[in-house]
Protein backbone atom coordinates (compact mmCIF):
# COMPACT_ATOMS: atom_id res chain seq x y z
CA UNK A 1 0.00 0.00 0.00
CA UNK A 2 1.28 3.45 -0.87
CA UNK A 3 2.07 6.08 1.75
CA UNK A 4 -0.96 8.21 2.69
CA UNK A 5 -1.56 11.46 4.52
CA UNK A 6 0.95 12.64 7.18
CA UNK A 7 2.05 15.61 5.03
CA UNK A 8 1.99 17.93 8.06
CA UNK A 9 4.04 15.48 10.15
CA UNK A 10 6.56 14.92 7.34
CA UNK A 11 7.03 18.66 6.88
CA UNK A 12 7.56 19.14 10.61
CA UNK A 13 10.10 16.29 10.89
CA UNK A 14 12.12 17.63 7.95
CA UNK A 15 12.09 21.11 9.46
CA UNK A 16 13.42 19.68 12.75
CA UNK A 17 16.15 17.81 10.89
CA UNK A 18 17.28 21.03 9.19
CA UNK A 19 17.38 22.83 12.56
CA UNK A 20 19.48 20.01 14.08
CA UNK A 21 22.38 21.00 11.80
CA UNK A 22 22.81 24.07 14.03
CA UNK A 23 22.37 22.30 17.39
CA UNK A 24 21.09 18.87 18.43
CA UNK A 25 17.32 18.32 18.54
CA UNK A 26 15.41 15.65 20.48
CA UNK A 27 11.95 14.71 19.19
CA UNK A 28 9.47 12.32 20.81
CA UNK A 29 6.95 10.46 18.66
CA UNK A 30 4.18 8.61 20.50
CA UNK A 31 1.14 6.72 19.31
CA UNK A 32 -0.49 3.34 19.81
CA UNK A 33 1.07 0.30 18.14
CA UNK A 34 0.20 -0.21 14.43
CA UNK A 35 -0.55 3.51 13.96
CA UNK A 36 2.34 3.97 11.50
CA UNK A 37 5.14 5.61 13.54
CA UNK A 38 7.95 3.54 11.99
CA UNK A 39 6.60 4.00 8.45
CA UNK A 40 6.41 7.77 9.00
CA UNK A 41 9.98 7.88 10.34
CA UNK A 42 11.33 5.87 7.41
CA UNK A 43 9.45 8.07 4.94
CA UNK A 44 10.78 11.25 6.58
CA UNK A 45 14.38 10.06 6.93
CA UNK A 46 15.65 7.76 4.15
CA UNK A 47 19.21 8.24 5.49
CA UNK A 48 19.34 7.42 9.19
CA UNK A 49 20.58 5.21 11.98
CA UNK A 50 17.63 3.10 13.09
CA UNK A 51 17.79 1.27 16.44
CA UNK A 52 14.90 -0.97 17.49
CA UNK A 53 14.97 -1.66 21.24
CA UNK A 54 13.97 -5.31 21.67
CA UNK A 55 13.89 -7.06 25.03
CA UNK A 56 17.33 -8.59 25.13
CA UNK A 57 20.58 -8.24 27.05
CA UNK A 58 22.13 -4.75 26.82
CA UNK A 59 25.45 -6.12 25.54
CA UNK A 60 23.67 -7.99 22.72
CA UNK A 61 21.70 -4.86 21.80
CA UNK A 62 24.90 -2.82 21.69
CA UNK A 63 26.57 -5.41 19.47
CA UNK A 64 23.61 -5.15 17.06
CA UNK A 65 23.58 -1.33 17.17
CA UNK A 66 27.36 -1.08 16.69
CA UNK A 67 27.11 -3.02 13.41
CA UNK A 68 24.38 -0.64 12.21
CA UNK A 69 26.53 2.40 13.07
CA UNK A 70 29.57 1.04 11.22
CA UNK A 71 27.52 0.11 8.18
CA UNK A 72 25.36 3.26 7.91
CA UNK A 73 27.95 5.88 8.87
CA UNK A 74 30.92 4.07 7.31
CA UNK A 75 33.04 4.37 10.44
CA UNK A 76 35.20 1.84 12.22
CA UNK A 77 34.56 1.21 15.92
CA UNK A 78 37.43 -0.47 17.70
CA UNK A 79 36.88 -2.53 20.83
CA UNK A 80 33.75 -4.17 22.14
CA UNK A 81 30.99 -1.77 23.25
CA UNK A 82 28.81 -3.45 25.88
CA UNK A 83 26.83 -0.53 27.34
CA UNK A 84 24.44 1.84 25.64
CA UNK A 85 25.98 4.69 27.64
CA UNK A 86 29.30 4.11 25.88
CA UNK A 87 27.67 3.83 22.45
CA UNK A 88 25.52 6.93 22.90
CA UNK A 89 28.51 8.99 24.04
CA UNK A 90 30.47 7.80 20.99
CA UNK A 91 27.58 8.91 18.71
CA UNK A 92 27.18 12.28 20.42
CA UNK A 93 30.90 12.92 20.11
CA UNK A 94 30.78 11.89 16.43
CA UNK A 95 27.80 14.21 15.82
CA UNK A 96 29.93 17.22 16.75
CA UNK A 97 31.74 16.65 13.44
CA UNK A 98 29.06 14.86 11.37
CA UNK A 99 25.32 15.53 11.05
CA UNK A 100 23.04 12.48 11.14
CA UNK A 101 19.62 11.30 12.30
CA UNK A 102 19.38 8.68 15.05
CA UNK A 103 16.04 6.90 15.52
CA UNK A 104 15.47 4.83 18.67
CA UNK A 105 12.22 2.90 18.28
CA UNK A 106 10.29 1.40 21.23
CA UNK A 107 12.39 3.65 23.45
CA UNK A 108 10.39 2.75 26.57
CA UNK A 109 11.79 -0.81 26.46
CA UNK A 110 15.06 0.43 28.00
CA UNK A 111 13.09 0.48 31.28
CA UNK A 112 13.11 -3.32 31.35
CA UNK A 113 16.73 -3.59 30.14
CA UNK A 114 18.61 -0.99 32.20
CA UNK A 115 16.79 1.96 33.83
CA UNK A 116 20.02 3.89 34.28
CA UNK A 117 20.26 4.36 30.49
CA UNK A 118 17.93 7.38 30.77
CA UNK A 119 20.07 9.21 33.33
CA UNK A 120 23.21 8.32 31.34
CA UNK A 121 21.61 9.75 28.19
CA UNK A 122 20.58 12.90 30.02
CA UNK A 123 24.11 13.62 31.24
CA UNK A 124 25.65 12.94 27.82
CA UNK A 125 22.96 14.92 25.97
CA UNK A 126 23.41 17.96 28.24
CA UNK A 127 27.17 17.84 27.73
CA UNK A 128 27.10 17.70 23.92
CA UNK A 129 23.76 19.07 22.62
CA UNK A 130 24.88 22.67 21.97
CA UNK A 131 27.85 21.49 19.86
CA UNK A 132 26.17 18.42 18.37
CA UNK A 133 24.44 18.11 14.98
CA UNK A 134 22.39 15.06 15.93
CA UNK A 135 18.72 14.78 15.01
CA UNK A 136 17.55 12.38 17.73
CA UNK A 137 14.07 10.86 17.33
CA UNK A 138 12.69 8.71 20.16
CA UNK A 139 9.59 6.70 19.33
CA UNK A 140 7.40 4.67 21.69
CA UNK A 141 4.05 2.89 21.68
CA UNK A 142 3.33 2.36 25.39
CA UNK A 143 1.80 5.74 26.08
CA UNK A 144 1.90 5.62 29.89
CA UNK A 145 5.63 4.74 29.96
CA UNK A 146 6.62 7.36 27.38
CA UNK A 147 4.64 9.96 29.31
CA UNK A 148 6.42 8.98 32.52
CA UNK A 149 9.89 9.09 30.92
CA UNK A 150 9.47 12.59 29.49
CA UNK A 151 6.76 14.31 31.56
CA UNK A 152 7.47 13.19 35.13
CA UNK A 153 9.62 15.83 36.85
CA UNK A 154 11.45 13.11 38.77
CA UNK A 155 12.67 11.41 35.56
CA UNK A 156 16.10 12.38 34.13
CA UNK A 157 14.83 13.14 30.60
CA UNK A 158 12.09 15.49 31.82
CA UNK A 159 12.20 18.73 29.82
CA UNK A 160 14.91 17.52 27.43
CA UNK A 161 12.78 17.03 24.30
CA UNK A 162 12.50 19.95 21.87
CA UNK A 163 9.47 18.53 20.06
CA UNK A 164 6.66 16.07 20.71
CA UNK A 165 4.45 14.49 18.06
CA UNK A 166 1.44 12.32 18.85
CA UNK A 167 0.49 10.26 15.81
CA UNK A 168 -3.26 9.82 15.35
CA UNK A 169 -5.39 7.52 13.22
CA UNK A 170 -6.17 8.38 9.59
CA UNK A 171 -8.99 10.89 9.21
CA UNK A 172 -12.23 9.95 7.45
CA UNK A 173 -11.12 11.87 4.35
CA UNK A 174 -8.02 9.69 4.07
CA UNK A 175 -10.00 6.45 4.53
CA UNK A 176 -12.32 7.55 1.73
CA UNK A 177 -9.31 8.33 -0.49
CA UNK A 178 -7.86 4.86 0.16
CA UNK A 179 -11.13 3.16 -0.80
CA UNK A 180 -11.37 5.29 -3.94
CA UNK A 181 -7.89 4.08 -4.93
CA UNK A 182 -8.28 0.38 -4.16
CA UNK A 183 -12.04 -0.27 -4.41
CA UNK A 184 -13.50 2.48 -6.61
CA UNK A 185 -16.99 0.93 -6.61
CA UNK A 186 -17.29 0.87 -2.82
CA UNK A 187 -20.64 1.58 -1.17
CA UNK A 188 -21.25 3.90 1.76
CA UNK A 189 -21.83 0.82 3.93
CA UNK A 190 -18.35 -0.41 2.89
CA UNK A 191 -16.89 2.95 3.94
CA UNK A 192 -18.64 2.76 7.30
CA UNK A 193 -17.42 -0.78 8.10
CA UNK A 194 -13.90 0.18 6.92
CA UNK A 195 -14.02 3.13 9.35
CA UNK A 196 -15.40 1.03 12.23
CA UNK A 197 -13.13 -2.01 11.91
CA UNK A 198 -9.82 -0.28 11.09
CA UNK A 199 -10.45 2.85 13.14
CA UNK A 200 -8.04 4.53 10.73
CA UNK A 201 -5.11 2.56 12.20
CA UNK A 202 -2.55 2.31 9.39
CA UNK A 203 -1.60 -1.35 9.89
CA UNK A 204 -5.22 -2.55 9.91
CA UNK A 205 -5.95 -0.49 6.80
CA UNK A 206 -2.94 -2.08 5.09
CA UNK A 207 -4.09 -5.61 6.05
CA UNK A 208 -7.60 -4.99 4.66
CA UNK A 209 -6.23 -3.45 1.47
CA UNK A 210 -3.71 -6.26 0.89
CA UNK A 211 -6.47 -8.87 1.39
CA UNK A 212 -8.91 -6.86 -0.76
CA UNK A 213 -11.40 -7.02 2.13
CA UNK A 214 -13.69 -4.07 1.39
CA UNK A 215 -17.16 -5.30 2.37
CA UNK A 216 -18.34 -6.07 5.90
CA UNK A 217 -18.58 -9.78 5.11
CA UNK A 218 -15.03 -9.90 3.68
CA UNK A 219 -13.68 -7.93 6.62
CA UNK A 220 -15.32 -10.21 9.19
CA UNK A 221 -13.93 -13.27 7.39
CA UNK A 222 -10.47 -11.74 7.68
CA UNK A 223 -10.87 -10.88 11.38
CA UNK A 224 -12.40 -14.20 12.46
CA UNK A 225 -9.82 -16.57 11.04
CA UNK A 226 -7.31 -19.05 12.51
CA UNK A 227 -4.38 -16.93 11.34
CA UNK A 228 -5.89 -13.55 12.15
CA UNK A 229 -3.77 -10.89 13.83
CA UNK A 230 -6.96 -9.30 15.18
CA UNK A 231 -8.16 -11.96 17.64
CA UNK A 232 -5.36 -11.43 20.17
CA UNK A 233 -4.76 -7.80 19.27
CA UNK A 234 -6.46 -6.06 22.20
CA UNK A 235 -4.80 -8.38 24.69
CA UNK A 236 -1.37 -8.11 23.06
CA UNK A 237 -1.45 -4.31 22.89
CA UNK A 238 -3.01 -3.48 26.26
CA UNK A 239 -1.80 -6.04 28.81
CA UNK A 240 1.63 -4.39 28.85
CA UNK A 241 -0.03 -1.01 29.50
CA UNK A 242 -2.27 -2.26 32.32
CA UNK A 243 0.00 -4.77 34.06
CA UNK A 244 -1.39 -7.11 36.73
CA UNK A 245 -4.76 -5.36 36.99
CA UNK A 246 -5.58 -5.80 33.32
CA UNK A 247 -8.67 -7.96 34.03
CA UNK A 248 -10.43 -5.05 35.81
CA UNK A 249 -9.50 -2.64 33.03
CA UNK A 250 -10.68 -5.15 30.40
CA UNK A 251 -14.00 -5.61 32.22
CA UNK A 252 -14.59 -1.84 32.32
CA UNK A 253 -13.74 -1.44 28.63
CA UNK A 254 -15.97 -4.37 27.69
CA UNK A 255 -18.90 -2.77 29.51
CA UNK A 256 -18.30 0.64 27.89
CA UNK A 257 -18.17 -1.05 24.47
CA UNK A 258 -21.51 -2.71 25.31
CA UNK A 259 -23.16 0.70 25.94
CA UNK A 260 -22.75 0.73 29.74
CA UNK A 261 -21.24 4.18 29.55
CA UNK A 262 -21.84 5.73 32.98
CA UNK A 263 -19.73 5.14 36.07
CA UNK A 264 -22.86 4.24 38.04
CA UNK A 265 -23.84 1.50 35.55
CA UNK A 266 -20.36 -0.01 35.47
CA UNK A 267 -19.97 0.02 39.28
CA UNK A 268 -23.36 -1.63 39.78
CA UNK A 269 -22.26 -4.54 37.55
CA UNK A 270 -18.67 -4.90 38.82
CA UNK A 271 -19.69 -4.14 42.44
CA UNK A 272 -16.57 -2.08 43.12
CA UNK A 273 -15.41 1.52 43.05
CA UNK A 274 -13.83 2.21 39.64
CA UNK A 275 -13.05 5.93 39.93
CA UNK A 276 -9.29 5.38 39.97
CA UNK A 277 -9.45 2.99 37.01
CA UNK A 278 -11.50 5.41 34.92
CA UNK A 279 -9.10 8.25 35.69
CA UNK A 280 -6.10 6.18 34.60
CA UNK A 281 -7.86 4.95 31.44
CA UNK A 282 -8.59 8.56 30.55
CA UNK A 283 -5.49 10.48 31.66
CA UNK A 284 -2.65 7.98 31.85
CA UNK A 285 -3.51 5.49 29.09
CA UNK A 286 -5.65 7.78 26.88
CA UNK A 287 -7.96 4.92 25.88
CA UNK A 288 -11.27 6.47 26.97
CA UNK A 289 -12.59 10.00 27.18
CA UNK A 290 -15.38 11.75 29.04
CA UNK A 291 -18.30 12.89 26.94
CA UNK A 292 -20.48 15.67 28.31
CA UNK A 293 -23.46 17.38 26.69
CA UNK A 294 -22.23 20.28 24.58
CA UNK A 295 -22.15 23.52 26.62
CA UNK A 296 -22.21 21.58 29.92
CA UNK A 297 -20.54 23.41 32.80
CA UNK A 298 -17.01 22.40 33.85
CA UNK A 299 -18.09 20.57 37.01
CA UNK A 300 -21.14 18.90 35.47
CA UNK A 301 -21.69 15.30 36.56
CA UNK A 302 -23.83 14.58 33.52
CA UNK A 303 -21.28 12.58 31.60
CA UNK A 304 -20.61 9.32 29.79
CA UNK A 305 -17.43 7.49 28.84
CA UNK A 306 -16.47 6.28 25.40
CA UNK A 307 -13.55 4.29 23.99
CA UNK A 308 -11.57 6.57 21.68
CA UNK A 309 -10.17 3.86 19.37
CA UNK A 310 -12.79 2.32 17.02
CA UNK A 311 -10.99 -1.02 16.76
CA UNK A 312 -10.60 -1.39 20.54
CA UNK A 313 -14.33 -0.70 20.85
CA UNK A 314 -15.08 -3.53 18.40
CA UNK A 315 -12.53 -5.86 20.03
CA UNK A 316 -14.05 -5.46 23.51
CA UNK A 317 -17.64 -5.57 22.24
CA UNK A 318 -17.35 -8.73 20.15
CA UNK A 319 -13.99 -10.51 20.56
CA UNK A 320 -13.26 -10.14 24.28
CA UNK A 321 -16.92 -10.50 25.24
CA UNK A 322 -17.26 -13.79 23.31
CA UNK A 323 -13.75 -15.08 24.03
CA UNK A 324 -15.06 -18.54 25.05
CA UNK A 325 -16.42 -19.06 21.53
CA UNK A 326 -13.20 -17.60 20.06
CA UNK A 327 -11.09 -20.07 22.05
CA UNK A 328 -13.26 -22.90 20.71
CA UNK A 329 -12.59 -21.49 17.21
CA UNK A 330 -16.34 -21.12 16.76
CA UNK A 331 -15.87 -18.07 14.56
CA UNK A 332 -19.17 -18.44 12.70
CA UNK A 333 -21.04 -18.07 16.00
CA UNK A 334 -19.36 -14.73 16.75
CA UNK A 335 -19.65 -13.51 13.15
CA UNK A 336 -23.39 -14.15 13.27
CA UNK A 337 -23.66 -12.10 16.48
CA UNK A 338 -21.77 -9.23 14.82
CA UNK A 339 -24.08 -9.36 11.79
CA UNK A 340 -27.16 -9.56 14.03
CA UNK A 341 -26.12 -6.49 16.08
CA UNK A 342 -24.35 -4.56 13.33
CA UNK A 343 -27.14 -2.22 12.29
CA UNK A 344 -27.62 -0.93 15.85
CA UNK A 345 -23.89 -1.04 16.67
CA UNK A 346 -22.87 0.86 13.52
CA UNK A 347 -25.35 3.67 14.24
CA UNK A 348 -23.10 5.04 17.00
CA UNK A 349 -20.11 5.09 14.61
CA UNK A 350 -22.14 6.77 11.88
CA UNK A 351 -22.71 9.63 14.34
CA UNK A 352 -19.00 9.67 15.16
CA UNK A 353 -18.15 9.65 11.44
CA UNK A 354 -20.25 12.75 10.77
CA UNK A 355 -18.87 14.60 13.81
CA UNK A 356 -15.37 13.90 12.49
CA UNK A 357 -16.37 14.94 8.97
CA UNK A 358 -17.66 18.25 10.33
CA UNK A 359 -14.46 18.69 12.34
CA UNK A 360 -12.21 18.31 9.27
CA UNK A 361 -14.40 20.77 7.34
CA UNK A 362 -13.06 23.47 9.72
CA UNK A 363 -16.40 25.30 9.51
CA UNK A 364 -17.25 25.03 13.22
CA UNK A 365 -15.61 26.13 16.47
CA UNK A 366 -17.48 23.65 18.72
CA UNK A 367 -18.87 20.19 17.89
CA UNK A 368 -20.52 17.71 20.22
CA UNK A 369 -23.76 15.98 21.14
CA UNK A 370 -26.48 17.00 23.57
CA UNK A 371 -28.78 15.45 26.11
CA UNK A 372 -30.67 16.60 29.16
CA UNK A 373 -30.86 15.01 32.61
CA UNK A 374 -32.04 11.39 32.54
CA UNK A 375 -30.83 11.06 28.92
CA UNK A 376 -33.83 13.05 27.75
CA UNK A 377 -33.94 14.96 24.43
CA UNK A 378 -30.78 13.38 23.03
CA UNK A 379 -29.42 15.12 19.94
CA UNK A 380 -26.75 13.39 17.86
CA UNK A 381 -24.82 16.44 16.65
CA UNK A 382 -24.69 20.09 17.67
CA UNK A 383 -22.11 22.28 15.92
CA UNK A 384 -21.45 25.97 16.45
CA UNK A 385 -19.73 28.63 14.38
CA UNK A 386 -19.36 31.31 17.05
CA UNK A 387 -17.94 33.91 14.67
CA UNK A 388 -20.84 33.69 12.16
CA UNK A 389 -23.43 32.90 14.87
CA UNK A 390 -24.55 29.69 13.16
CA UNK A 391 -25.78 26.57 14.94
CA UNK A 392 -26.18 23.19 13.21
CA UNK A 393 -28.48 20.67 14.89
CA UNK A 394 -28.48 17.24 13.26
CA UNK A 395 -29.99 13.80 13.59
CA UNK A 396 -28.09 10.77 12.29
CA UNK A 397 -29.79 7.57 11.08
CA UNK A 398 -28.62 4.79 8.80
CA UNK A 399 -31.96 4.99 6.98
CA UNK A 400 -32.86 8.54 5.82
CA UNK A 401 -36.58 7.67 6.03
CA UNK A 402 -36.27 7.45 9.82
CA UNK A 403 -35.08 11.04 10.18
CA UNK A 404 -37.75 13.27 11.73
CA UNK A 405 -36.77 16.96 11.64
CA UNK A 406 -40.02 18.06 13.31
CA UNK A 407 -39.25 15.88 16.33
CA UNK A 408 -35.63 17.10 16.27
CA UNK A 409 -36.81 20.72 16.53
CA UNK A 410 -38.94 19.81 19.55
CA UNK A 411 -36.00 18.09 21.30
CA UNK A 412 -33.80 21.12 20.64
CA UNK A 413 -36.23 23.73 21.91
CA UNK A 414 -34.54 24.34 25.31
CA UNK A 415 -31.10 24.45 23.70
CA UNK A 416 -32.13 26.86 20.95
CA UNK A 417 -33.83 29.17 23.47
CA UNK A 418 -30.40 29.88 25.00
CA UNK A 419 -28.96 30.96 21.60
CA UNK A 420 -31.62 33.34 20.26
CA UNK A 421 -29.09 35.37 18.29
CA UNK A 422 -27.91 32.31 16.32
CA UNK A 423 -29.17 31.21 12.92
CA UNK A 424 -30.19 27.55 13.45
CA UNK A 425 -29.98 24.91 10.71
CA UNK A 426 -31.65 21.51 11.20
CA UNK A 427 -30.28 18.62 9.16
CA UNK A 428 -30.50 14.87 8.84
CA UNK A 429 -27.45 12.74 8.01
CA UNK A 430 -27.71 9.14 6.80
CA UNK A 431 -25.61 6.55 4.99
CA UNK A 432 -26.50 8.39 1.78
CA UNK A 433 -24.60 11.49 2.97
CA UNK A 434 -21.26 9.80 3.68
Amino acid sequence: MKFYNREKELKNLKKIEEASKESAKMTIIVGRRRIGKTTLIKEAYPQKLYFFVSKKDEALLCEEFTKIVQQQLEVKIFGNIKSFKELFEYLMELSVRVHFTLIIDEFQEFLSINKSIYSDMQNIWDSYKDRSQMNLVLSGSIYSLMKRIFEDRKEPLFGRANNKMELKAFMVTTLKEILEDYSPHFTNDDLLSFYILTGGVAKYVEIFVDARAFTLSEQLDLIFDDYSLFLEEGKNLLIEEFGKEYTTYFSILSLIASSKTSRKEIESILEKNIGGYLEKLEKEYKIIKKVKPIFAKEGSRTLKYEIIDNFFNFWFRFIYKYRSAIELENYEYVKNIVKRDYETYSGYFLEKYFREKLRVSYEYSTIGNYWERGNQNEIDIVALNEEKKIMLIAEVKRNPKKIDLYKLKQKASKLVAKYKNYKVEYRGFSLEDM
